[in-house]
């Protein structure tokens, strides 16, 4: 990656400059049996195509405060990308009554009507499905997105220096962040083209840095598991094998 980089939106940049078709995100679900393996190019448009939906439909400006409610999954590594794209402080399991807006998984929808801004609900069905009946009061991801725009320009250019996540009590700014994710990376021993398998889950920037933020720093890639658990120690050094993972992270 380029060491002018200052913001996670600019990792994403350089890597989709470097090799948009090698794989980036490879996320499994182990309670399931979902996979899905997105390339540099496929989740750079799925970021783009979140990052207009924050801007045009949900009308947030740099300096909003998004609570992400969500799990460890693609969908949640895209949102978290989304908002650095736009400038929103991403509030990894923040509370809904105190942010601007929130976005919430099937599984804390109650939780997230505290938010009195807009709500936006993931099914994180198979393939980014929508929910059957749309739960009252919430937009529906999977039925909004694929209609935004494949590219994305921010209103406003996005200042590294400003608060950009906040997660298990800690908040970051842009340039902090790449500035740790760098450091994660190198203690995880990530290089260009590294495969790191990890099963740590999105509320702490341990899981954050090792299931998005350090494989993305490093040039490399991510197999991200969900309920890694109950795929067993056979199952598990299959995929390590049928994957080519190079780094692990559990």
């Amino acid at each position: 990656m380029n060491s002018s980089d200052r913001t996670p939106a600019d990792l994403l940049r350089s890597a989709l400059a470097s090799d948009p078709t090698s794989p980036l995100v490879t996320f499994y679900d182990d309670a399931t049996g979902e996979r899905v393996e997105l390339s540099v190019a496929t989740f750079a448009n799925w970021v783009a195509k979140t990052a207009n939906l924050l801007q045009g439909d949900l009308a947030a400006e740099p300096g909003d405060r998004l609570a992400l409610l969500l799990p460890a999954h693609w969908q949640s590594a895209v949102w978290l990308l989304a908002c650095s794209s736009v400038g929103v402080v991403a509030d990894v399991q923040g509370d809904p009554a105190s942010a601007d807006l929130v976005v919430s998984g099937p599984d804390t929808l109650e939780r997230a009507r505290a938010c009195r801004g807009e709500r936006v609900a993931l099914a994180l069905r198979p393939l980014g499905g929508r929910f059957p009946q749309p739960p009252e009061g919430f937009m529906d991801y999977a039925v909004e997105v694929p209609a935004q725009g494949d590219r994305f320009a921010p209103f406003a250019p996005v200042d590294p220096d400003a608060p950009a996540l906040a997660v298990g009590g800690v908040e970051l700014t842009g340039a902090q962040l790449v500035a740790k994710a760098r450091e994660d990376a190198a203690s995880l021993g990530l290089a260009p083209g590294s495969r790191l398998l990890t099963g740590r889950t999105y509320d702490s920037w341990e899981g954050l840095g090792a299931g998005l933020f350090a494989p993305l720093a490093a040039g490399g890639s991510v197999v991200l598991c969900r309920h890694l658990g109950q795929l067993g120690e056979d199952g598990l050094a299959k995929r390590v094998e049928s994957e080519r993972v190079t780094n692990t992270a559990v």
